[in-house]
């Protein structure tokens, strides 16, 4: 698919509208082969307007030496002699205007086209293999849940180089969009009814851009559309994503509801949220009993300990004793934290230096690693460890409703 080199988040947006669906933006030609060393079939790329132009040219240039089957293609406001004549010097292969869709559309076609021919007709970076998906659940509200999937999101999504779905699957009062200053014109009520006719060309028409490249599929805005979303589009939606996506963040309501014990039903990755108070520990200990009578993420669980310093007769040892299974993040407490939630402009983003940021960046590490992982030290001296069917009810979600019957 082709990827948009573009510092303004609007142009992507409107030159993405152009393109086939599945185009993915970066504002910068270091995060575009980031990209491109992950993703190396991508068989156009197209140079954004606010790019300038002898940046572009030095994009074209390396292009034509490292990726000549990867064909770029020029954007700008206005075309004349000098811009042709530099474009054709550094090897691009376009150059079009970014007000005339049918010709941005077009010449993205003949890089397609151009690309199949030169390798032998193979599909060019179609869905390829399968991502990841990783979900955030904790059986207690109020203990971070979402600030830990936002800045997990982020933290994987680098920024760009990484290709990130975001998923708000607390139905009723999810915070995914409101957190990072989003106002998302669809969100996943809109998919209700529609579990036969998913393809992700409809899954990304309900998708919102982030301003670092990542995409949100938002909650509904009301409550009562909770009870309509099925298990089978929450089965189907996800593993449409995950086709499409190197990673799928999913945050989830704080219950074992249907939709909830469908997406850790699907889930390659679990991140378990928990803080050091009695209540919580013991409906994090009764929900991993859950999750073993269900066989959910075996051996790829992660325990993320929130507010991991606050002084309440316990510590990080006795939740590990309680829990039965290792910390492999703590965040400690800190009103940077929150400041930057209120911000719209999550501590990941709004500072990368901060701890919590690099506890945040590890775990993502950790989590986006091809092999089995080296222990990560977390703060404070624990040691951190850590074929598509048909889609019909999950075998486990439905031993889970015979129990409650």
């Amino acid at each position: 698919m082709p990827i948009i080199v573009e510092r303004d988040p609007a142009l992507i947006g409107h030159l993405a509208a152009m393109l086939p669906p599945g185009a993915h933006g970066v504002d910068s030609a270091e995060a575009m082969h980031a990209w491109l060393s992950r993703n190396g079939s991508e068989y156009a790329v197209v140079v954004g307007p606010t790019i300038e132009l002898g940046a572009a040219i030095d994009l074209c240039e390396s292009m034509r030496y490292t990726r000549p089957t990867t064909s770029v293609i020029l954007v700008r406001d206005e075309v004349d002699t000098e811009v042709l004549y530099k474009a054709m010097q550094s090897g691009a292969r376009d150059v079009v205007r970014g007000d005339d869709p049918t010709a941005v559309a077009a010449a993205v076609g003949r890089a397609q086209q151009l690309w199949k021919a030169l390798h032998g007709g193979q599909e060019a970076a179609g869905a390829t293999g399968d991502g990841k998906i990783i979900t955030v659940f904790s059986p207690k509200g109020g203990v971070g849940k979402t600030t830990t999937s936002v800045n997990l999101a982020l933290a994987l999504a680098e920024g760009g180089a990484r290709k990130v779905c975001l998923v708000d699957l607390d139905l009723a009062f999810g915070d995914v969009a409101i957190t990072m200053q989003l106002f998302p014109h669809h969100t996943i009520e809109e998919a209700i009814g529609g579990e036969d006719s998913i393809d992700f060309a409809m899954v990304e028409s309900l998708l919102t851009r982030h301003d670092q490249s990542l995409m949100v599929l938002a909650a509904p805005s009301l409550p009562d559309a909770r009870d309509r979303v099925t298990a089978t589009l929450i089965a189907r939606m996800m593993r449409t994503l995950k086709r499409e996506f190197e990673y799928v963040v999913v945050d989830t309501c704080p219950s074992f509801d249907e939709q909830t014990l469908q997406a850790l039903d699907e889930t390659d990755e679990c991140v378990i949220v928990a803080t050091l108070d009695v209540p919580t520990l013991k409906n994090v200990k009764v929900a991993l009993e859950t999750l073993d009578l269900l066989n959910i993420a075996q051996g790829n669980r992660h325990l993320v300990l929130n507010r991991a310093d606050d002084a309440v007769g316990l510590d990080a040892e006795k939740v590990e004793a309680i829990l039965g299974m290792p910390i492999t993040t703590m965040i400690h407490s800190s009103i940077d934290i929150a400041a930057a939630t209120n911000a719209g402009k999550p501590i990941v983003i709004s500072n990368p230096a901060h701890q919590a940021s690099k506890q945040y960046q590890a775990l993502a590490t950790l989590l986006s690693a091809d092999e089995e992982p080296t222990p990560v030290p977390a703060a404070g001296g624990v040691s951190a460890h850590t074929a598509q069917a048909p889609v019909v009810s999950s075998p486990r979600v439905s031993r889970w409703r015979r129990s409650r019957r």
